[in-house]
């Protein structure tokens, strides 16, 4: 009674000294945990993460995201080797799992968490559990949690839950098929196992890790021959510089195991900023005054160029194509296209240096409106003298954003006050890349060669565009698989596509984009659409100027192409079309619902929910459920998958309105499958409209 009474008053100052551990540690699964087993730990907020996990028979890879402070969400690829029911061949395996934090830790109590693992799969690694972690004395995590399923297992006991409810106390037999079905009538149910562990963090790099396991690995005993008598896990893990951390484990007893996690934090990008040539410093009114340009003619030596030419020059000088120019009286008007910077605000205020170096002092309201291929969006109307006061404030961009007009524009300046502004030819030659993932004789293809691409904006709104492709190396052409989809083969026979074509057309179209009313937008795109599909989409978006809601209706009747991605059709054809909403919350979230007819003729919706954090980068996920039931969708049973858009800026550190875009779907079937029409109105415009441009507006004097 000694004994425990000094441990409990040791225990007791321990915590009341201790602070949660900065470390973070991710487990075998790709998630906060000890090796296998999970802990109440979160990540920081929004902190994404990628481990890979192998061992001699067990290959895991993992992305993970802390989705909100409480909640992550992870995405698993698995290989798991002669895991067949007759032990010749192997499983490839996706799983999803979901954890949220009922506490955080405090000095006086644990960190409680709930999750499931692999709900949304085949469940070959389902579980459930509850867990609690505290931290002592600054370096020591103590975790213990109660575990269902496969974390169930070891030294099992009655479900406690079953005082609740009978049913509670069995869980009913794996139902997953083909994956992709929420096995709700399984979770927290069956028998119960308790597990524990600990993390020491001997240096602020080093962590050691010892669990007590209650996963006995049944499956993977009866058909791999794998041995996890010993519940007992031991390891440790190093942290380096740049996020990267290497792990190493002994399990069960005798397999070894390596681990290797890189953790990052999207609002800190890559590259530092700042990497662009500083802002052009505000010339003094006399200065500007005093300027060849700015001078009568009789005092003037000789014929120059005009204040018009003078700003075309410089805002070319700044990423800013000059399309419409008009001065009358204190009032100056500037349309530009903004080819560089991907904050619109940072580009108003670049516009509006350039005005301030070089329109006569005269000239006191500067009116900026912004463009793209010929389709105005949207107005800010800046005094000079706001200009000048506030350029070295403390909170000058804020003060001059209070001062400042943001408003719709619908119609713009006439064509022709800038000479050679229309038509405008662009081009672009050079590598393309893009890849395949989750076929299971190849887990990972790609394909790289070389891209040509021309865009010609005729007249305002109408644009012609062209992309051809010529692939040089790559093994997507070289997947054996064949489609057995009972459905239209619309997206399923995408292998084809690779195999029978050499030199590709990957669209070729006309454009008109324009503007029907106030904070009406409006498109019509003819051609060959994208790589599969040709034909005639149409569009219309309503999205108020500083609203965060907009509604879209797209309605499209298309052919499918013929599979050498040339001229030619196939027999195939089908009008699809969706009514969209669209919902950017007041922080990083963004909703998006789309409810339509898709390019197999099913009907449904589809929910996508991103986060998008203020410098660009994205990271989201989707699902589109329809009337096609789950056995005629085949593998995965609906679509689904998550996606991430990424800015070049964020790598180099230089400003450029170019992302890097990628969706991972577990499987790529016909169901719910969708159009995939270039410039869509509501991401098209939104970096232009007056409430994205106020959330940024802290760039306008960078």
């Amino acid at each position: 009674m000694r004994f425990l009474a000094g441990l409990g008053i040791g225990l007791y100052f321990l915590m009341v000294g201790s602070a949660p551990s900065q470390a973070q540690h991710l487990s075998t699964y790709g998630t906060p945990g000890l090796i296998d087993m999970p802990t109440a730990e979160v990540m920081p907020d929004g902190n994404l993460t990628v481990t890979t996990f192998v061992s001699e028979k067990n290959n895991r890879n993992t992305i993970a995201f802390q989705i909100l402070p409480r909640v992550y969400g992870s995405f698993r690829y698995s290989y798991l080797k002669d895991f067949g029911q007759n032990a010749s061949n192997s499983l490839y395996d996706r799983s999803f799992d979901i954890h949220y934090q009922l506490r955080t830790e405090t000095t006086y109590g644990p960190a409680l968490a709930v999750g499931i693992r692999d709900f949304g799969g085949t469940g070959v690694y389902g579980g459930e559990y509850i867990a609690a972690t505290k931290t002592f004395a600054d370096r020591l995590k103590i975790t213990t949690g109660l575990g269902w399923g496969r974390l169930g297992q070891r030294n099992s006991f009655t479900n406690p839950l079953g005082v609740l409810d009978e049913r509670f106390k069995v869980r009913p037999p794996n139902n997953a098929g083909l994956g992709g079905q929420f096995s709700f009538n399984q979770w927290f149910r069956g028998p119960a196992a308790i597990y524990a562990g600990a993390q020491y963090q001997a240096t602020d790099r080093l962590t050691l890790l010892a669990e007590y396991s209650s996963d006995t690995y049944v499956l993977e005993t009866s058909r791999m021959g794998f041995d996890a008598s010993n519940p007992f896990n031991v390891g440790a893990s190093y942290r380096f510089d740049n996020g990267l951390t290497l792990n190493g484990y002994v399990m069960h007893g005798s397999a070894l195991a390596l681990q290797l996690s890189y953790q990052l934090d999207p609002r800190k990008a890559r590259a530092p900023g700042g990497q662009d040539p500083a802002a052009p410093a505000l010339t003094s009114r006399q200065q500007v005054a005093a300027a060849s340009w700015n001078l009568p003619p009789d005092q003037t030596a000789a014929e120059g160029p005009s204040p018009r030419d003078v700003l075309r020059k410089r805002l070319d000088d700044q990423g800013q194509r000059l399309v419409g120019y008009e001065v009358a009286g204190e009032r100056a008007t500037v349309e530009v296209e903004n080819d560089k910077f991907q904050v619109a605000a940072q580009a108003i205020g670049r516009t509006a240096r350039a005005m301030a170096n070089t329109l006569h002092p005269s000239v006191t309201i500067f009116v900026i409106t912004l463009r793209r291929q010929g389709l105005p969006i949207t107005t800010a109307e800046i005094r000079r003298a706001d200009l000048y006061d506030q350029e070295n404030a403390l909170d000058g961009a804020w003060t001059t954003l209070a001062r400042a007009s943001i408003r719709d524009e619908t119609t713009g300046l006439p064509t022709g006050t800038v000479a050679g502004a229309y038509p405008h030819l662009s081009y672009f030659l050079g590598p393309y890349g893009r890849v395949s993932f989750f076929d299971p004789d190849n887990p990972l293809r790609y394909e790289v060669g070389v891209s040509a691409r021309a865009s010609y904006v005729a007249r305002p709104g109408l644009t012609f565009v062209g992309v051809i492709r010529q692939p040089v190396l790559g093994t997507l052409a070289d997947t054996t698989r064949v489609s057995n989809s009972v459905l239209p083969h619309v997206r399923s026979d995408w292998a084809r596509y690779s195999q029978e074509s050499d030199l590709q057309i990957g669209n070729l179209t006309a454009e008109y984009l324009w503007r029907p009313g106030p904070d009406l937008f409006a498109r019509v795109t003819a051609g060959y659409l994208e790589e599969m599909y040709g034909g005639l989409s149409a569009e219309l978006l309503w999205f108020p100027a500083e609203s965060h809601l907009a509604f879209g209706a797209e309605l499209n009747y298309v052919k499918q192409r013929d599979f050498d991605m040339l001229f030619g059709f196939q027999d195939y054809d089908v009008v699809t079309g969706h009514v969209s909403m669209y919902y950017n919350t007041p922080g990083d979230y963004h909703l998006q619902v789309d409810v339509g007819r898709y390019l197999a003729g099913d009907f449904g919706v589809t929910f996508g929910l991103d986060r998008e954090f203020n410098n660009g980068f994205k990271v989201g996920a989707f699902a589109t459920l329809t009337n096609v039931s789950s056995s005629d969708f085949g593998e995965g049973s609906f679509d689904k998958g998550i996606r991430f858009e990424v800015p070049v800026s964020w790598f180099t550190g230089r400003s450029s309105r170019a992302k890097l875009r990628q969706v991972i779907r577990p499987v790529l079937r016909d169901g719910g499958a969708r159009l995939n029409v270039a410039n869509r109105l509501y991401e098209y415009t939104r970096e232009e409209r007056a409430g994205r441009i106020v959330g940024q507006w802290g760039r306008f004097y960078r």
